[in-house]
């Protein structure tokens, strides 16, 4: 069971999405809050698996809470869902560590499968902005071109590649011929490495070090 605080400035969001949710077996909604600090204190009290989050409210927004999450709880992983596709909230999003990104126009299906994949390990951004994010770190590689230090073994990078790709771990484990478990240990190793704590920000820095080519 993937249990879930849903977090949005809007009530009728927040019944609409508990009702979408509760259809399927796999998901819980077992809080809701209105603003950043409501998430909070919804996630100390009950330690959820993933948090779905809106990024403009009042008070604390999204972004705040998101990082504060991630730094108190970093097993807790973070699914933003917001109207917002501007370049400003989404690299400040990603920046605050949040695992995925989506637009509040996904439909339902794709919503639950970004939730089961994102409580896997997977990363998923929606193609509406997917291209912002990759042709931002690209840039940033141009602009400021430089020879990484960090070493990384074949099958680490083998790994990271795949996970560039958006495979979970149970995917690259079927790819690659490992175990589950041992996909999870190269990914940590993979992530202490980087200096990162969870997968967007692994292939981000991936990308900006050189380590992998989204091109393959």
């Amino acid at each position: 069971m993937i249990r879930i605080v849903v977090c949005d400035d809007q009530e009728i969001v927040c019944q609409g999405l508990r009702t979408i949710l509760s259809k399927d077996e796999q998901i819980e909604v077992v809080a809701v809050a209105h603003d950043g600090q409501g998430a909070l204190d919804r996630v100390k009290e009950f330690q959820p698996d993933l948090v779905l989050m809106d990024l403009k409210m009042p008070g604390m927004n999204g972004i705040q809470a998101t990082q504060r999450i991630r730094q108190s709880y970093p097993q807790i992983k973070v699914l933003i869902l917001t109207t917002y596709d501007d370049d400003e909230w989404l690299f400040d999003a990603i920046r605050s560590g949040a695992s995925g990104y989506l637009l509040k126009d996904t439909p339902s299906a794709q919503l639950v499968q970004a939730i089961k994949g994102t409580y896997d390990g997977s990363t998923y951004v929606d193609p509406k902005v997917a291209g912002k994010l990759l042709t931002n770190v690209s840039q940033q590689r141009q602009s400021s071109p430089r020879q990484t230090n960090i070493q990384l073994s074949e099958r680490e990078r083998e790994v990271l590649q795949l996970m560039a790709r958006g495979l979970s771990n149970a995917d690259i484990a079927r790819e690659l011929y490992l175990s589950e478990g041992t996909v999870r240990n190269y990914t940590s190793a993979i992530f202490a490495r980087l200096s990162v704590s969870d997968r967007t920000q692994a292939v981000i820095a991936a990308v900006r070090q050189g380590l992998v080519d989204l091109g393959d």
